[in-house]
Protein backbone atom coordinates (compact mmCIF):
# COMPACT_ATOMS: atom_id res chain seq x y z
CA UNK A 1 0.00 0.00 0.00
CA UNK A 2 2.83 2.17 0.41
CA UNK A 3 4.79 1.42 -2.30
CA UNK A 4 1.12 2.54 -4.42
CA UNK A 5 1.06 5.84 -2.41
CA UNK A 6 4.68 6.33 -2.99
CA UNK A 7 4.31 5.98 -6.39
CA UNK A 8 1.36 8.62 -6.34
CA UNK A 9 3.20 11.41 -4.67
CA UNK A 10 5.96 10.90 -7.58
CA UNK A 11 3.24 11.36 -10.05
CA UNK A 12 1.80 14.21 -8.85
CA UNK A 13 5.43 15.76 -8.23
CA UNK A 14 6.02 15.12 -12.02
CA UNK A 15 2.38 16.51 -13.02
CA UNK A 16 3.47 19.80 -10.95
CA UNK A 17 6.93 19.95 -13.05
CA UNK A 18 5.09 19.30 -16.09
CA UNK A 19 3.07 22.63 -15.19
CA UNK A 20 6.17 24.45 -14.56
CA UNK A 21 7.34 23.49 -18.05
CA UNK A 22 3.95 23.89 -19.54
CA UNK A 23 4.61 27.55 -18.14
CA UNK A 24 7.74 28.35 -19.47
CA UNK A 25 6.44 26.70 -23.35
CA UNK A 26 4.24 29.72 -23.28
CA UNK A 27 7.11 32.16 -22.44
CA UNK A 28 5.83 32.78 -18.80
CA UNK A 29 8.16 35.02 -17.00
CA UNK A 30 11.17 33.35 -14.95
CA UNK A 31 9.86 35.27 -11.81
CA UNK A 32 6.05 34.16 -12.04
CA UNK A 33 7.72 30.33 -12.62
CA UNK A 34 9.51 30.93 -9.28
CA UNK A 35 6.46 31.95 -7.96
CA UNK A 36 4.47 29.16 -8.54
CA UNK A 37 6.95 26.98 -8.01
CA UNK A 38 7.12 28.21 -4.35
CA UNK A 39 3.10 27.58 -4.15
CA UNK A 40 2.64 24.88 -5.57
CA UNK A 41 5.65 23.20 -3.70
CA UNK A 42 4.47 24.77 -0.58
CA UNK A 43 0.82 23.61 -0.81
CA UNK A 44 1.73 20.25 -2.09
CA UNK A 45 4.52 19.62 1.14
CA UNK A 46 1.45 20.39 3.53
CA UNK A 47 -0.96 18.43 1.87
CA UNK A 48 1.69 15.75 2.33
CA UNK A 49 2.56 16.52 6.12
CA UNK A 50 -1.52 16.50 6.73
CA UNK A 51 -1.90 13.06 5.00
CA UNK A 52 1.05 11.25 6.40
CA UNK A 53 2.51 13.14 8.87
CA UNK A 54 6.21 14.92 9.21
CA UNK A 55 8.18 11.40 10.20
CA UNK A 56 6.04 8.94 8.01
CA UNK A 57 7.64 6.05 5.56
CA UNK A 58 5.76 7.20 2.71
CA UNK A 59 6.85 11.01 3.01
CA UNK A 60 10.50 9.88 4.04
CA UNK A 61 10.51 7.88 0.53
CA UNK A 62 8.80 10.40 -1.41
CA UNK A 63 10.68 12.94 -0.50
CA UNK A 64 13.70 10.97 -1.52
CA UNK A 65 12.45 10.72 -5.19
CA UNK A 66 11.67 14.26 -4.87
CA UNK A 67 15.60 15.03 -4.28
CA UNK A 68 16.44 14.09 -8.09
CA UNK A 69 15.01 17.26 -8.62
CA UNK A 70 15.90 19.19 -5.57
CA UNK A 71 19.09 18.23 -4.23
CA UNK A 72 20.10 17.38 -7.98
CA UNK A 73 19.44 21.09 -8.61
CA UNK A 74 21.58 22.11 -5.75
CA UNK A 75 24.08 19.59 -6.69
CA UNK A 76 24.33 21.07 -9.69
CA UNK A 77 24.85 25.11 -8.90
CA UNK A 78 27.57 23.50 -6.22
CA UNK A 79 29.00 22.01 -9.39
CA UNK A 80 29.72 25.20 -11.45
CA UNK A 81 30.68 27.24 -8.21
CA UNK A 82 34.25 26.81 -8.20
CA UNK A 83 34.68 26.81 -12.02
CA UNK A 84 32.44 30.26 -11.76
CA UNK A 85 34.37 31.83 -9.15
CA UNK A 86 37.91 31.32 -10.41
CA UNK A 87 37.33 32.30 -14.22
CA UNK A 88 35.32 35.00 -12.95
CA UNK A 89 38.27 36.41 -10.20
CA UNK A 90 40.79 36.00 -12.76
CA UNK A 91 38.68 37.32 -15.56
CA UNK A 92 37.76 40.71 -13.57
CA UNK A 93 40.96 41.08 -12.55
CA UNK A 94 43.42 40.51 -15.34
CA UNK A 95 40.92 42.92 -17.59
CA UNK A 96 40.99 46.29 -14.46
CA UNK A 97 41.06 49.21 -15.65
CA UNK A 98 43.52 52.07 -14.46
CA UNK A 99 40.93 53.26 -12.25
CA UNK A 100 40.30 49.97 -10.62
CA UNK A 101 42.07 48.85 -7.79
CA UNK A 102 41.39 45.62 -6.83
CA UNK A 103 42.51 46.42 -2.94
CA UNK A 104 39.97 49.34 -2.74
CA UNK A 105 36.81 46.76 -4.09
CA UNK A 106 38.23 43.60 -1.39
CA UNK A 107 38.13 45.76 1.43
CA UNK A 108 35.22 47.82 0.84
CA UNK A 109 33.07 44.40 0.30
CA UNK A 110 34.42 42.84 3.25
CA UNK A 111 34.15 46.07 5.45
CA UNK A 112 30.23 46.09 4.51
CA UNK A 113 30.34 42.44 5.32
CA UNK A 114 31.95 43.28 8.66
CA UNK A 115 30.23 46.30 9.70
CA UNK A 116 26.67 44.97 8.47
CA UNK A 117 27.58 41.58 11.10
CA UNK A 118 28.30 43.90 13.90
CA UNK A 119 25.16 45.38 13.49
CA UNK A 120 23.06 41.96 12.87
CA UNK A 121 24.67 41.41 16.71
CA UNK A 122 23.42 44.00 17.48
CA UNK A 123 20.21 43.17 16.95
CA UNK A 124 20.27 39.58 17.74
CA UNK A 125 21.04 40.77 21.42
CA UNK A 126 18.15 43.61 21.42
CA UNK A 127 16.16 40.85 20.33
CA UNK A 128 16.85 38.09 23.01
CA UNK A 129 16.54 40.37 25.53
CA UNK A 130 13.31 41.05 24.19
CA UNK A 131 11.89 38.07 24.02
CA UNK A 132 13.68 37.22 27.35
CA UNK A 133 15.40 34.09 25.38
CA UNK A 134 16.58 32.12 28.10
CA UNK A 135 18.43 28.32 27.91
CA UNK A 136 17.24 27.08 30.72
CA UNK A 137 13.71 27.19 30.25
CA UNK A 138 14.15 24.59 26.90
CA UNK A 139 13.55 21.05 27.97
CA UNK A 140 16.36 18.52 26.57
CA UNK A 141 15.26 15.56 25.04
CA UNK A 142 17.34 12.19 23.77
CA UNK A 143 18.15 14.07 20.86
CA UNK A 144 19.02 17.50 22.55
CA UNK A 145 21.33 15.73 24.64
CA UNK A 146 22.89 13.43 22.20
CA UNK A 147 23.96 16.68 19.61
CA UNK A 148 25.21 18.40 22.59
CA UNK A 149 27.06 15.81 23.34
CA UNK A 150 28.49 15.66 19.48
CA UNK A 151 28.80 19.37 19.60
CA UNK A 152 31.56 19.26 22.65
CA UNK A 153 33.23 16.40 20.64
CA UNK A 154 33.36 18.74 17.64
CA UNK A 155 34.44 21.99 19.82
CA UNK A 156 37.97 20.34 19.91
CA UNK A 157 38.81 21.13 16.10
CA UNK A 158 37.98 24.84 17.06
CA UNK A 159 38.79 25.12 20.44
CA UNK A 160 42.48 24.06 19.43
CA UNK A 161 42.86 27.64 17.00
CA UNK A 162 43.16 31.06 18.21
CA UNK A 163 42.04 33.97 15.82
CA UNK A 164 44.96 33.75 13.31
CA UNK A 165 45.96 30.31 13.12
CA UNK A 166 42.55 30.68 11.80
CA UNK A 167 43.03 33.12 9.37
CA UNK A 168 46.20 31.03 8.09
CA UNK A 169 43.30 28.57 7.19
CA UNK A 170 42.24 30.86 4.26
CA UNK A 171 45.71 30.24 2.68
CA UNK A 172 45.47 28.19 -0.09
CA UNK A 173 48.54 25.77 0.46
CA UNK A 174 46.55 22.82 -1.66
CA UNK A 175 45.18 25.21 -4.06
CA UNK A 176 43.61 21.56 -5.66
CA UNK A 177 42.18 20.59 -2.90
CA UNK A 178 40.43 23.37 -2.23
CA UNK A 179 38.63 23.53 -5.50
CA UNK A 180 36.62 20.42 -4.02
CA UNK A 181 36.01 21.58 -1.73
CA UNK A 182 37.90 19.91 1.61
CA UNK A 183 37.66 22.57 4.22
CA UNK A 184 35.08 24.79 5.52
CA UNK A 185 37.45 27.89 3.96
CA UNK A 186 37.86 26.57 0.51
CA UNK A 187 36.14 28.82 -1.19
CA UNK A 188 38.01 31.47 0.36
CA UNK A 189 41.11 30.02 -0.73
CA UNK A 190 40.22 29.52 -4.38
CA UNK A 191 39.05 33.48 -4.10
CA UNK A 192 42.41 34.48 -2.99
CA UNK A 193 44.28 31.61 -5.54
CA UNK A 194 42.48 33.39 -8.16
CA UNK A 195 42.81 36.33 -7.35
CA UNK A 196 46.53 35.85 -6.98
CA UNK A 197 46.88 34.44 -10.94
CA UNK A 198 44.97 37.51 -11.85
CA UNK A 199 47.31 40.16 -10.64
CA UNK A 200 50.08 37.52 -11.63
CA UNK A 201 48.61 38.41 -15.35
CA UNK A 202 48.43 42.17 -14.85
CA UNK A 203 52.63 41.88 -14.19
CA UNK A 204 52.54 39.84 -16.95
CA UNK A 205 51.80 42.48 -19.29
CA UNK A 206 54.88 44.53 -18.75
CA UNK A 207 57.37 41.66 -19.02
CA UNK A 208 55.94 39.38 -21.39
CA UNK A 209 52.88 40.69 -23.11
CA UNK A 210 52.62 37.93 -25.67
CA UNK A 211 52.24 35.06 -23.32
CA UNK A 212 49.54 37.55 -21.44
CA UNK A 213 47.50 37.83 -24.37
CA UNK A 214 47.48 34.39 -25.17
CA UNK A 215 46.57 33.31 -21.41
CA UNK A 216 43.44 36.35 -21.53
CA UNK A 217 42.17 34.46 -24.55
CA UNK A 218 42.43 31.20 -23.10
CA UNK A 219 40.33 32.47 -19.72
CA UNK A 220 38.05 34.36 -21.89
CA UNK A 221 37.24 30.90 -23.60
CA UNK A 222 37.08 29.03 -20.97
CA UNK A 223 34.83 31.83 -19.16
CA UNK A 224 32.22 31.85 -22.19
CA UNK A 225 32.06 28.03 -21.33
CA UNK A 226 31.42 28.03 -17.96
CA UNK A 227 29.05 31.32 -17.71
CA UNK A 228 27.03 29.26 -20.43
CA UNK A 229 26.73 26.00 -18.17
CA UNK A 230 25.56 28.37 -15.33
CA UNK A 231 23.06 29.53 -17.81
CA UNK A 232 21.92 25.74 -18.59
CA UNK A 233 21.84 25.34 -14.36
CA UNK A 234 19.50 28.43 -13.96
CA UNK A 235 17.14 27.35 -16.06
CA UNK A 236 16.25 24.98 -14.04
CA UNK A 237 15.63 26.69 -10.90
CA UNK A 238 12.13 26.79 -10.87
CA UNK A 239 11.77 23.18 -10.90
CA UNK A 240 14.13 22.96 -8.18
CA UNK A 241 12.61 25.28 -6.01
CA UNK A 242 9.40 23.39 -6.45
CA UNK A 243 11.19 20.25 -4.97
CA UNK A 244 13.15 21.72 -2.20
CA UNK A 245 9.80 23.73 -0.76
CA UNK A 246 7.79 20.75 -0.76
CA UNK A 247 10.43 18.50 1.13
CA UNK A 248 10.70 21.30 3.70
CA UNK A 249 7.00 21.60 3.65
CA UNK A 250 6.45 17.99 4.00
CA UNK A 251 9.14 17.03 6.90
CA UNK A 252 8.73 20.07 9.17
CA UNK A 253 7.54 18.69 12.17
CA UNK A 254 4.81 21.46 13.74
CA UNK A 255 4.87 20.13 17.04
CA UNK A 256 8.72 20.51 17.27
CA UNK A 257 8.34 24.00 16.35
CA UNK A 258 5.57 24.92 18.66
CA UNK A 259 7.95 23.90 21.77
CA UNK A 260 10.32 26.59 20.37
CA UNK A 261 8.06 28.83 18.96
CA UNK A 262 9.34 31.99 20.85
CA UNK A 263 12.98 31.40 19.91
CA UNK A 264 11.77 30.43 15.86
CA UNK A 265 9.96 33.87 16.46
CA UNK A 266 12.70 35.41 18.18
CA UNK A 267 15.07 34.55 15.25
CA UNK A 268 12.80 35.39 12.19
CA UNK A 269 12.16 38.77 14.16
CA UNK A 270 15.90 39.59 14.12
CA UNK A 271 16.04 37.97 10.88
CA UNK A 272 13.54 40.66 9.47
CA UNK A 273 14.94 43.59 11.51
CA UNK A 274 18.49 42.82 9.41
CA UNK A 275 16.56 42.46 5.85
CA UNK A 276 15.10 45.93 6.82
CA UNK A 277 18.70 48.03 7.42
CA UNK A 278 20.02 46.12 4.46
CA UNK A 279 17.23 48.49 2.60
CA UNK A 280 17.46 51.32 4.24
CA UNK A 281 21.84 50.78 3.58
CA UNK A 282 20.58 50.84 -0.03
CA UNK A 283 18.05 53.31 -0.13
CA UNK A 284 20.80 55.82 1.47
CA UNK A 285 23.12 55.16 -1.28
CA UNK A 286 20.10 55.99 -3.89
CA UNK A 287 18.85 52.68 -4.44
CA UNK A 288 14.58 51.99 -4.26
CA UNK A 289 14.52 49.29 -1.93
CA UNK A 290 11.05 48.02 -3.37
CA UNK A 291 12.82 47.30 -7.22
CA UNK A 292 15.47 45.93 -5.25
CA UNK A 293 13.51 43.69 -3.61
CA UNK A 294 11.56 42.60 -6.66
CA UNK A 295 14.98 41.46 -8.58
CA UNK A 296 16.45 40.20 -5.86
CA UNK A 297 13.18 37.87 -5.25
CA UNK A 298 13.90 34.67 -6.95
CA UNK A 299 17.79 34.37 -5.62
CA UNK A 300 16.86 34.86 -2.29
CA UNK A 301 13.59 32.28 -2.52
CA UNK A 302 16.67 29.68 -3.87
CA UNK A 303 18.55 30.37 -0.62
CA UNK A 304 16.26 30.01 1.85
CA UNK A 305 14.92 26.41 0.33
CA UNK A 306 18.24 25.32 -0.79
CA UNK A 307 20.15 26.09 2.64
CA UNK A 308 23.31 27.11 0.97
CA UNK A 309 25.13 30.23 0.39
CA UNK A 310 27.58 28.57 -1.46
CA UNK A 311 24.71 26.83 -4.03
CA UNK A 312 23.51 30.48 -4.54
CA UNK A 313 26.58 31.57 -5.92
CA UNK A 314 25.96 31.71 -9.69
CA UNK A 315 22.54 33.03 -9.03
CA UNK A 316 23.86 35.79 -7.05
CA UNK A 317 26.35 36.80 -9.51
CA UNK A 318 23.78 36.71 -12.26
CA UNK A 319 21.41 39.04 -10.10
CA UNK A 320 23.64 41.49 -9.37
CA UNK A 321 25.51 41.79 -12.77
CA UNK A 322 22.12 41.49 -14.98
CA UNK A 323 19.47 42.93 -12.97
CA UNK A 324 21.41 45.41 -10.60
CA UNK A 325 23.99 46.62 -12.98
CA UNK A 326 26.80 45.35 -10.44
CA UNK A 327 30.31 44.81 -12.40
CA UNK A 328 31.35 41.19 -13.19
CA UNK A 329 34.61 41.73 -10.67
CA UNK A 330 32.34 43.31 -7.77
CA UNK A 331 29.89 40.93 -8.07
CA UNK A 332 31.56 37.86 -7.90
CA UNK A 333 33.79 38.98 -5.32
CA UNK A 334 31.16 39.94 -2.82
CA UNK A 335 29.46 36.58 -3.77
CA UNK A 336 32.02 34.60 -2.88
CA UNK A 337 33.31 36.61 0.16
CA UNK A 338 30.12 36.52 1.48
CA UNK A 339 29.70 32.79 1.33
CA UNK A 340 32.43 32.90 3.72
CA UNK A 341 32.95 35.94 5.49
CA UNK A 342 31.02 38.02 7.26
CA UNK A 343 27.52 36.27 7.15
CA UNK A 344 24.77 38.06 8.84
CA UNK A 345 22.53 35.56 9.67
CA UNK A 346 24.74 32.35 10.66
CA UNK A 347 27.83 33.99 11.62
CA UNK A 348 26.11 37.54 13.17
CA UNK A 349 22.48 36.53 14.59
CA UNK A 350 22.51 32.99 15.56
CA UNK A 351 25.38 32.69 17.65
CA UNK A 352 24.45 35.80 19.43
CA UNK A 353 21.27 35.01 20.23
CA UNK A 354 22.79 31.65 21.37
CA UNK A 355 25.28 33.30 23.01
CA UNK A 356 22.55 35.70 25.28
CA UNK A 357 20.36 32.19 25.90
CA UNK A 358 23.19 30.82 27.66
CA UNK A 359 24.90 33.55 29.85
CA UNK A 360 22.77 33.41 32.55
CA UNK A 361 23.07 29.10 32.97
CA UNK A 362 27.02 30.10 34.45
CA UNK A 363 26.04 33.82 36.17
CA UNK A 364 26.62 36.02 33.50
CA UNK A 365 24.24 39.25 32.96
CA UNK A 366 23.85 39.27 29.45
CA UNK A 367 22.93 42.75 29.88
CA UNK A 368 26.17 43.75 31.09
CA UNK A 369 27.92 46.81 29.07
CA UNK A 370 31.04 44.55 29.31
CA UNK A 371 29.49 41.31 27.94
CA UNK A 372 27.41 43.10 24.99
CA UNK A 373 30.27 44.92 23.44
CA UNK A 374 32.80 41.84 24.06
CA UNK A 375 30.11 39.37 22.50
CA UNK A 376 29.82 42.12 19.46
CA UNK A 377 33.45 42.15 18.94
CA UNK A 378 33.93 37.94 19.10
CA UNK A 379 31.15 37.79 16.51
CA UNK A 380 32.33 40.10 13.62
CA UNK A 381 35.96 39.01 13.94
CA UNK A 382 34.91 35.26 14.38
CA UNK A 383 32.85 35.75 10.83
CA UNK A 384 35.60 34.96 8.89
CA UNK A 385 35.54 31.50 7.15
CA UNK A 386 32.17 30.66 8.16
CA UNK A 387 31.23 27.64 5.52
CA UNK A 388 28.28 28.89 3.26
CA UNK A 389 26.66 25.47 3.71
CA UNK A 390 23.99 24.10 6.01
CA UNK A 391 26.30 23.82 9.47
CA UNK A 392 27.92 27.02 8.63
CA UNK A 393 26.12 28.45 11.84
CA UNK A 394 27.12 25.80 14.23
CA UNK A 395 30.68 26.19 13.34
CA UNK A 396 30.41 30.17 13.82
CA UNK A 397 28.45 29.05 17.29
CA UNK A 398 31.11 26.88 18.81
CA UNK A 399 33.87 29.80 17.96
CA UNK A 400 31.93 32.47 19.63
CA UNK A 401 31.08 30.68 22.61
CA UNK A 402 33.61 28.81 23.15
CA UNK A 403 35.75 32.37 23.25
CA UNK A 404 32.88 33.72 25.71
CA UNK A 405 33.56 30.46 27.96
CA UNK A 406 30.06 29.10 27.10
CA UNK A 407 28.97 25.88 27.78
CA UNK A 408 28.62 25.05 23.84
CA UNK A 409 26.70 21.63 24.60
CA UNK A 410 23.52 23.82 25.53
CA UNK A 411 23.25 24.73 21.78
CA UNK A 412 22.45 21.58 20.85
CA UNK A 413 18.83 22.20 22.63
CA UNK A 414 17.63 23.94 19.50
CA UNK A 415 18.29 20.73 17.04
CA UNK A 416 14.65 20.49 16.26
CA UNK A 417 14.14 23.90 14.91
CA UNK A 418 17.53 23.95 13.40
CA UNK A 419 16.38 23.68 9.57
CA UNK A 420 13.53 25.80 9.62
CA UNK A 421 15.90 29.07 11.13
CA UNK A 422 18.60 28.16 9.28
CA UNK A 423 16.63 28.68 5.63
CA UNK A 424 15.98 32.10 6.90
CA UNK A 425 19.68 32.66 8.10
CA UNK A 426 20.88 31.76 4.73
CA UNK A 427 18.56 33.71 2.67
CA UNK A 428 19.99 36.90 4.65
CA UNK A 429 23.44 35.93 4.25
CA UNK A 430 23.22 36.15 0.49
CA UNK A 431 20.84 39.37 0.57
CA UNK A 432 24.07 40.43 2.74
CA UNK A 433 26.90 39.91 -0.23
CA UNK A 434 24.26 41.11 -2.64
CA UNK A 435 24.19 44.65 -0.79
CA UNK A 436 28.14 44.51 -0.28
CA UNK A 437 28.50 44.00 -3.81
CA UNK A 438 25.84 46.97 -4.83
CA UNK A 439 26.89 49.38 -2.48
CA UNK A 440 30.45 48.27 -3.21
CA UNK A 441 29.96 49.15 -6.89
CA UNK A 442 27.68 52.33 -6.24
CA UNK A 443 31.20 53.95 -3.93
CA UNK A 444 33.09 52.96 -6.58
CA UNK A 445 31.33 54.63 -9.04
CA UNK A 446 31.51 51.40 -11.36
CA UNK A 447 27.58 50.35 -11.37
CA UNK A 448 25.17 50.35 -14.34
CA UNK A 449 22.60 52.47 -12.69
CA UNK A 450 20.44 51.95 -15.93
CA UNK A 451 20.97 48.00 -15.83
CA UNK A 452 19.35 48.71 -12.15
CA UNK A 453 16.08 50.73 -13.55
CA UNK A 454 15.36 48.21 -16.39
CA UNK A 455 12.72 45.62 -15.44
CA UNK A 456 15.05 42.69 -16.75
CA UNK A 457 14.00 39.26 -15.93
CA UNK A 458 15.78 36.29 -15.61
CA UNK A 459 14.82 34.93 -19.05
CA UNK A 460 16.69 37.13 -20.74
CA UNK A 461 19.66 36.18 -18.38
CA UNK A 462 19.06 32.10 -18.71
CA UNK A 463 17.98 32.09 -22.87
Amino acid sequence: MDTLRIIINVAVMLVLIGVLIWMQKKHISFTKRVFTGLGLGLVFGVILQVSYGAGSEVIAKSTDWFNLAGRGYVGLLQMVVIPLIMVSIISAIMNLKGKQNLGKMSGLIIAVLLITTAIAASVSIVTSLSFDLKAIEIEAGEREQARGAALEDRLGTVEDKTIPQQVLDFIPTNPFADMTGARSTSTLAVVIFSAFIGVAVLGLDKKKPEQADTFRKMVEAVYAVVMRIVTLVLRLTPYGILALITNVAATTNAEEILKLIKFVGASYVALIVMFIIHLILLAAFGYNPIQYVRKVFPTLVFAFTSRSSAATIPLNVETQTKRLGVPEGIANLSASFGATIGQNGCAGIYPAMLAVMIAPTVGINPMSWDFILTLILVVTISSFGVAGVGGGATFASLIVLSTMNLPVALAGLLISVEPLIDMGRTALNVNDSITAGVITGKILGENDTEAFKRDVDLDAVTA
